[in-house]
């Protein structure tokens, strides 16, 4: 028996249908994801996502004997196999444990905002001035420096009420 990982390109925002619906067929997949944070209806919340939007993985079987890859077409959620010409994209069995590894060791999220990083405010009576964030304080909101009256203050704002500055 010999399995590869082979790439599956899958329907727009629907990585984790096509792996729920391969899986119920009893296909070998990975999903890499990774951990976010996000604005969800004004509040910080901590989210997974796909690593590679609209692609995961799946373990073939290539033997004459092994049972058919024609389901995989047919799968909900799955647009199609990933193919160069004629051949189905193979992935080297190094890249899925280095991803596995990687995603073992990732436990803290992306953060929104990193520390240091200019961030605009665009609600309250700050609007359109300039800040520095420090760090979410763990209460909904995030502390920000502003500079008021030639020195820099340590102020509390929402986390939508903040932009990243390009």
């Amino acid at each position: 028996m010999a399995l590869n990982w082979y790439l599956v390109h899958s329907k727009p925002r629907q990585e984790k249908v096509a792996l729920e619906n391969l899986q119920r067929q009893a296909f070998e997949c990975y999903l890499p994801l990774m951990r976010l944070e996000k604005l969800r209806r004004g509040a910080l919340t901590v989210v997974e996502e796909p690593l590679f939007t609209r692609y995961l993985f799946v373990q073939l079987d290539t033997d004459s004997h092994a049972r058919s890859w024609t389901p995989i077409h047919s799968t909900r959620g799955v647009a199609r196999l990933v193919r160069f010409g004629n051949d189905p994209a193979r992935v080297d069995d190094g890249l899925i444990e280095a991803l596995r590894e990687q995603e073992a060791q990732a436990g803290l999220a992306r953060r929104l905002f990193e520390p240091g990083q200019k961030v605009l405010v665009t609600e309250g009576p700050f609007a359109g001035i300039e800040a520095i964030f420090e760090l979410n304080d763990g209460q909904a909101r995030a502390m920000v420096l502003i500079e008021l009256i030639g020195r820099q203050v340590s102020l509390p704002i929402h986390p939508a009420a903040l932009r990243a500055v390009p």
